[in-house]
């Protein structure tokens, strides 16, 4: 097994007994970091320690995450113009603040014979907001909603940056 000692210096090949009697001898743990490598590679070192460090580094990392939501936005088959455009502002600010959209369109009663409808809506909306939103999932139907889902286009470009 390779050693790396607790300052990180390479103390060489050496047997797995001898590099356990130098990790007690430090007072310390043995871990295995590289158990896959030709030669594996053990360290000597605090394991309570390095446990901190670790859920320290990933508490750090979370902060930083940003969590997003699918905010959800329902219309219906007859919906006015000016309801459409209300609803379109609603869009705008959830994918402004960096959540993406769910947009459901809901069937009641027999519209559901006229999934077409509905689709037609939909592609009217996505016209609509095309300039800052870029759909994500196509429109499906599931039971009596036809949903779609939108993201934000500046999140595409910073993904991409």
């Amino acid at each position: 097994m390779r050693l790396v000692d607790v300052d990180g210096t390479q103390r060489g090949v050496v047997s797995l007994r001898e590099a356990l009697d130098l990790a007690t001898e430090a007072g310390l743990d043995l871990a295995e970091i590289a158990p896959n490598a030709e030669t594996p590679v053990v360290k000597i070192l605090d394991w309570g320690k390095y446990r901190y460090e670790q859920g320290k580094q990933l508490a750090k990392s979370r902060k930083t995450q940003k969590q997003v939501e699918v905010k959800q936005v329902r219309l219906g088959l007859k919906i006015g113009e000016h309801d459409l455009q209300v609803k379109l502002t609603r869009v705008k600010k959830f994918l402004d603040q960096g959540d993406k959209v769910k947009i459901s369109l809901l069937f009641r009663g027999r519209e559901i014979t006229h999934p077409e409808l509905g689709r037609a809506i939909l592609k009217r909306v996505m016209d609509q907001i095309e300039e800052f939103a870029v759909q994500e999932q196509a429109p499906q139907l599931s039971g009596r909603d036809l949903n779609m889902i939108v993201g934000s286009r500046k999140d595409i470009k910073d993904a991409k940056a």
